[in-house]
């Protein structure tokens, strides 16, 4: 497959991967890691990021895309994870895309966030969790200041970005717990107290939100939740479900990581033992066993492989993309030229 894929656009290695993926020999977890290695290659996860070229981007993105449903709590996300925190998360604001109208910094976050959850043993954790910590603070505003009459002083609200914390959140708190005393010992006590500060205050936004959209889905059932209005107001309330579960977490003391959530983009699957992957049962050299009806193994995938070219109907749906919400803010690889070492270009 290495030898196949020295010569490949972007769109004919997400037709490899899927036809590679549906191989017996490559469901096993040694196989599904054998698949992550290929197209952490693919990546180029050893080379300097460049978020400014949208061919670098592109390629990362489409990658990870491909690893995403690969990755179990045998099978772990950590270059993958290691090289976001490192390398694209100092550099969101940077980004650039040849996807017209796509949100790259929350298609990014959403990676992360999926990832987090599979993330092994990291070498550089504290480094990468407080990177982490801090790209989540640029989303989480201190309280506007208010004059002595108790009345705001003058500034502007900031806008909550509800879809951008969702993400940034929950891989903060999914790494977190690997690293229990962060938010204690490793920083110091002016750092803990702006931070609650922060999470106080979107706290209370948040509950206002979240009344409103319970508010306006009220006595809502049936096709009446079909609209593309109402279906923006359910996933909605998921994601200010979402975080209000991680922000009472995060105000334990010390915080606790036992909370469980289902990313707002993704089908809620009940935990049965029937839905697990078969192949996690078995070694890597014998066949996977044949498993109960459920959802199958690639349900977890967030993105569509694209059929053509680049559009803007890439990924998941984006509230960002559609206006954003935010309490108040096609094309392959091939053409360069260089083909050398089996990388995609």
């Amino acid at each position: 497959s290495v030898k196949v894929l020295e010569d490949v656009t972007g769109e004919e290695f997400v037709l490899f991967m899927k036809i590679l993926s549906g191989l017996k020999s490559l469901q096993t977890v040694s196989g599904r890691q054998q698949l992550v290695e290929l197209v952490a290659e693919q990546a180029d996860l050893e080379q300097t990021f460049n978020p400014s070229d949208p061919d670098c981007v592109d390629r990362l993105l489409q990658c990870t895309r491909q690893a995403v449903p690969l990755f179990s709590k045998n099978v772990h996300s950590t270059k993958f994870v290691t090289y976001f925190c490192e390398h694209v998360l100092p550099n969101l604001s940077s980004l650039t895309t040849p996807v017209e109208g796509l949100d790259i910094q929350l298609e990014v976050l959403k990676l992360l966030a999926e990832m987090s959850s599979f993330c092994g043993d990291m070498e550089k954790l504290e480094s990468n969790l407080k990177k982490l910590f801090d790209k989540l603070l640029e989303y989480m505003p201190l309280p506007p200041e208010e004059a002595e009459n108790g009345e705001n002083a003058g500034s502007e609200e900031p806008k909550l970005q509800f879809s951008y914390v969702e993400c940034l959140l929950y891989s903060f708190h999914q790494l977190g717990r690997k690293l229990p005393d962060f938010l204690t010992a490793k920083l110091n006590a002016e750092k803990l107290k702006d931070f609650k500060i922060r999470l106080q205050y979107f706290a209370r936004g948040l509950q206002v939100y979240i009344r409103q959209l319970r508010l306006a889905l009220q006595g809502k059932t049936g096709e009446a939740l079909k609209t593309e209005e109402n279906k923006i107001k359910v996933v909605a309330l998921k994601i200010t479900n979402n975080i209000n579960v991680l922000i009472k977490d995060l105000f334990h003391i010390p915080p606790s990581y036992k909370s469980t959530v289902t990313l707002s983009w993704k089908p809620v699957q009940k935990a049965d033992a029937s839905q697990k992957r078969a192949s996690e049962d078995t070694t890597s050299s014998s066949p996977p066993k044949k498993a109960s009806a459920g959802p199958k193994r690639d349900a977890r995938q967030i993105y569509n492989p694209p059929s053509g070219k680049y559009s803007s109907n890439l990924g998941s749906f984006s509230y960002e993309q559609r206006g954003g919400f935010r309490g108040g803010r096609g094309r392959g690889w091939g053409g360069r030229g260089n083909r050398s070492r089996g990388r995609i270009y």
